[in-house]
């Protein structure tokens, strides 16, 4: 689960056939979907994309590709992973020059004409406990959001001991997440 070296496919492929039979570390499981669970901390944010048919399907592309990992030092394994109920990816960061591996599984997923996404949960082998939820909404305006709604906790004492830095790497991932699903409408409709 931690090492100094990023992890490589060979190791991420065994370490997916393990999270594959693991439940999830948490109870309130697909609570995404209405009323928050207490005791743990509740994140919302969002950003505007865009406005039209052309950004709303871009964005919804993007959910697809998983490019609202900001790569680097948070990715996801692998993004060739369909977006489908309880399909499991690897979601790998790197703190401090070390390396941990997380497993999640998809709760659920929509796609309805002005909403899109999908929600996943952590696993046992997960440092957190939580489930997030990724979607793109458009309104009767046409303007495309890209919004990230999670409730989480530190599932070992290591997490717990270092809380103030979780929390501060949490917030880095939203805030790059948002850049990088603009960047990514913005780039592909200077292409269309």
């Amino acid at each position: 689960m931690v090492s100094l070296s990023k992890p490589s496919t060979i190791q991420l492929d065994a370490y997916l056939k393990i999270s594959e039979t693991l439940p999830f570390s948490y109870s309130k499981v697909g609570a995404t979907q209405g009323d928050f669970p207490k005791g743990y901390d509740h994140d919302f944010s969002e950003i505007a994309l865009g406005r039209g048919e052309a950004v709303w399907k871009l964005a919804k592309q993007a959910i697809r590709e998983w490019k609202m990992f900001p790569g680097g030092w948070a990715f996801i394994y692998s993004d060739e992973t369909p977006i489908g109920k309880d399909e499991v990816v690897a979601m790998s960061v790197s703190v401090m020059g070390v390396w941990w591996k997380n497993s999640c599984r998809i709760v659920y997923t929509f796609d309805e004409p002005n909403r899109f996404g999908f929600a996943y949960g952590t696993l046992t082998n997960h440092f957190e406990k939580g489930e997030e939820i990724f979607m793109v909404e458009k309104d009767e305006a046409g303007l495309v959001s890209y919004k990230i709604q999670a409730f989480s906790k530190p599932r070992l004492w290591l997490v717990k001991l270092a809380y103030p830095m979780a929390r501060f790497f949490q917030r880095k991932f939203v805030k790059e997440s948002k850049a990088n699903m603009l960047a990514y409408v913005q780039t592909h409709l200077r292409n269309v």
